[in-house]
């Protein structure tokens, strides 16, 4: 159905009026205190234009100004004429309107992966520059259900099967999305009683995509009675149920985890004690915390992980090292995902250290590894493992080592943690 011109107003019905109810419902509930300025991100779909139509019917009358924005990704050649479409959407309903194209070279990998983050990146550099704190998104009941049901497939525990979070914060927007609660097709009913159409991707038809493969078991699933609607109370159930656990790993975190040299150390006595899942959730924020990803590793990889902290050895995972000293285990940085680190002075290192003072020159930060460390004379006082050490940010003019701060090794120099300690504390709060 195309999305312009629009088609003759049918009359609306008891349903039809009950489920824009439920929309605009849905829209004030979630932004009970609306800003003076919202985005709204619109792809054409049906999802995405009701969520457009209720904001305006939500915040009309209430001064409150409503902003639009396309992500082209350049994936299909119809994506500019779509996203012209919405254009003219908009300016019907009085919004301003923005393109957002994905400059893209095409990497190795999950094409769509890649494109979600292009497209939270986009919207949040766009948000920021109008000065918009909240977009809306327009994720329905549909949505949640194939999540929930794509990472039981791949046995997620309760955070992955807590599914889509209603709110999340991308470079200091938050994104929401109030429309989590309501089925596709009530909100197909609101735009067909307002005669306006939608745009159809043909790619929610191309079975190569996982997405649309869950999307057809589902319609399985709910001729049983297993409906969309089930798997996302489902997911808020165990929304409710992060949300303790998050509680009581912040706490178990103020007892258990220390951080020392950039490094996280672990009490392997409190460790050993803990839940499954708390002990789960501690490092995997540790992890997290050390390398500023995004994602967890996988379960099995965790649970070797832990075993390693609870018994003994050694172990890497995600681009971090597990070192025993006692009962110390020190999760640090693995040298080898760092040897082609070098940054000029003045970026971060790693993403996570900044070094400063000093008289600057045409010096490199690179890791000081084992080559470094034995200019640092007075190391082993520090109390610290040569491995972690040797995984620290170090100021090198060429083969030669200037400064080591980290290592005991000043000479004029200091580095600092751009996340820091009590960042990794709160990290269980803030999911």
């Amino acid at each position: 159905m195309p999305l312009s011109p629009r088609s003759p107003i049918p009359v609306p019905t008891h349903e039809t009026v009950a489920a824009k109810d439920k929309l605009v419902a849905a829209i004030t509930d979630s932004m009970a205190h609306p800003p003076e300025h919202i985005g709204a991100a619109v792809s054409g779909g049906s999802d995405s234009l009701a969520l457009l139509l209720g904001l305006k019917t939500a915040f009309c009358n209430r001064g409150v100004k409503i902003s639009v924005a396309t992500v082209n990704h350049g994936l299909r050649s119809e994506a500019a004429a779509e996203a012209d479409a919405v254009a003219r959407f908009a300016a019907e309903l009085g919004f301003e309107h923005s393109v957002l194209t994905w400059d893209h070279v095409r990497r190795i990998g999950n094409l769509q992966g890649q494109a979600r983050d292009a497209r939270f990146n986009l919207l949040s550099h766009w948000a920021q520059q109008r000065k918009i704190p909240i977009v809306a998104l327009g994720h329905t009941a549909d949505d949640q259900a194939e999540t929930v049901l794509m990472r039981m497939r791949r046995e997620a525990g309760v955070n992955g099967l807590a599914g889509i979070p209603e709110r999340r914060t991308v470079g200091g927007v938050e994104f929401r999305r109030p429309l989590l609660s309501l089925r596709r097709h009530e909100l197909r009913e609101v735009l067909r009683a307002e005669g306006i159409g939608w745009i159809d991707d043909p790619s929610n038809e191309n079975d190569q995509f996982e997405r649309v493969r869950t999307r057809k078991a589902l319609a399985v699933l709910e001729s049983i009675g297993v409906s969309p609607t089930v798997f996302a109370s489902v997911a808020e159930n165990l929304t409710q149920a992060r949300k303790a656990l998050e509680w009581y790993s912040f706490l178990a975190a103020r007892e258990v985890l220390d951080v020392q040299f950039g490094a996280v150390v672990i009490c392997r006595r409190a460790f050993r004690v803990l839940p499954v899942e708390i002990a789960h959730r501690l490092l995997a924020a540790s992890i997290q915390w050390l390398t500023g990803g995004e994602y967890v590793p996988r379960r099995k990889a965790m649970v070797d992980a832990r075993e390693v902290v609870k018994l003994g050895g050694g172990h890497t995972v995600a681009g971090c090292r597990i070192l025993i000293k006692d009962e110390q285990a020190w999760l640090f940085r693995e040298l080898n995902a760092l040897r082609n680190c070098a940054v000029p002075l003045g970026q971060p290192w790693d993403a996570r250290w900044l070094v400063y003072g000093g008289v600057a020159d045409n010096y490199q930060v690179r890791a000081l590894a084992d080559e470094g460390l034995r200019d640092c004379t007075n190391w082993r006082d520090l109390g610290c493992p040569r491995e972690v050490l040797h995984a620290t940010p170090a100021i090198w003019d060429e083969d030669q080592l200037i400064a080591a701060p980290v290592a005991g090794f000043e000479n004029g120099w200091n580095a600092a943690l751009t996340r820091s300690e009590e960042a990794l504390y709160t990290s269980f709060l803030t999911h």
